[in-house]
């Protein structure tokens, strides 16, 4: 049974003078999902966030939660969470007084902001650390502040802005873990930004892929990775190779051009694959444990294959690549 949606997007457009940034936008999000919106830079998903927190509205179309229209609702009234790329700190208040602010604001009693703030500041792995300004804290302590003070107030929806962009790749890694096991312990609905496919991938319950203000498919990410609904989407989402229209190859019935993840595919000996084009390999990537070929078929159509670096290959070599049927599609 399909979860009712707690936020339902029915047709939103967006202009700005003659600029379309969105377009025709239609998108239901259950409570509880983690939808990450991803997209190229300019393709409208920061542009949607926004107008979800209220602070853009639509030029059409319409938005509700749990089933009452909120389109023109300021953002106050939403009540939801919003944590932004930069932090967005007080830096002349402490860890502690940050997160309590927006608490604050609401005039809960001060037993209770303090209870809360507490517990927030445990929840997020800060624990003494209360009574430092930002400026004393590291990058990831900065951001895990900005999520202890958007959960505060136990919102219904929780936006994020690109939080971890700003981060290097391992902080980055290890913010991805705490968002992951905030969202599975507290049960809000997460809708985050990002232009990173590893991440949306890793973090979400669902994804919706923008690209020149249109929405180009959503659904969860094994089903978006495994049948992407269009070349876009399939080049976007991972790598791909894309095969010759005429390769004498095994087709999945429907219309469009053959595709096969390069995790799908393999070197092989003749007979060993149901499918097997004969290529060469033009460069070799060393990435440590395995190696990336550069290859090329025999009417110049390049692709890609991971292999462990321990198999031989040089460039130059004449090599025969392999897949099952089933690992293909059509985009």
């Amino acid at each position: 049974m399909t979860a009712p949606a707690q936020i339902e997007a029915w047709k939103i457009c967006k202009t700005f003078g003659t600029f379309k940034a969105l377009d025709d936008i239609s998108l239901k999000v259950a409570k509880g999902d983690f939808l990450s919106l991803l997209g190229p830079s300019g393709s409208g998903k920061t542009t949607f966030l926004t107008l979800l927190a209220g602070f853009h509205l639509p030029s059409s179309g319409s938005l509700m939660l749990n089933g009452q229209e909120v389109t023109r609702m300021p953002p106050r009234a939403r009540g939801f969470g919003m944590v932004f790329q930069g932090y967005a700190l007080f830096p002349h208040l402490s860890v502690a007084d940050n997160i309590a602010f927006p608490l604050k604001v609401q005039r809960r009693a001060a037993p209770q902001i303090r209870a809360r703030v507490a517990e927030m500041i445990e929840m997020v792995g800060l624990s003494g650390h209360g009574q430092k300004k930002p400026a004393q804290l590291s990058g990831g302590q900065q951001q895990r502040v900005a999520l202890a003070r958007a959960l505060a107030c136990e919102p219904p929806v929780l936006l994020l802005d690109e939080p971890f962009s700003a981060l290097d790749k391992n902080l980055r890694g290890q913010m991805q873990d705490e968002l992951r096991r905030l969202h599975r312990e507290l049960g809000t609905t997460f809708v985050f930004v990002t232009h990173d496919q590893e991440e949306a991938l890793a973090l979400s319950t669902r994804i919706a892929i923008f690209n020149h203000g249109t929405l180009q498919q959503d659904g969860p990410p094994e089903e978006i990775y495994t049948r992407p609904s269009n070349r876009f989407v399939a080049e976007f989402l991972g790598e791909i190779n894309i095969l010759d229209p005429d390769a004498p190859v095994e087709r999945p019935p429907g219309t469009g051009q053959l595709a096969v993840r390069p995790e799908n595919m393999r070197l092989t000996r003749p007979g060993e694959s149901r499918n097997q084009l004969p290529v060469t390999l033009v460069e070799r990537v060393y990435l440590g444990a395995d190696s990336r070929l550069h290859l090329r078929t025999a009417t110049g159509t390049p692709l890609t294959l991971t292999v462990a670096s321990s198999a031989p290959a040089a460039p130059g070599a004449e090599l025969l690549v392999g897949w099952e049927t089933e690992d293909s599609f059509l985009v």
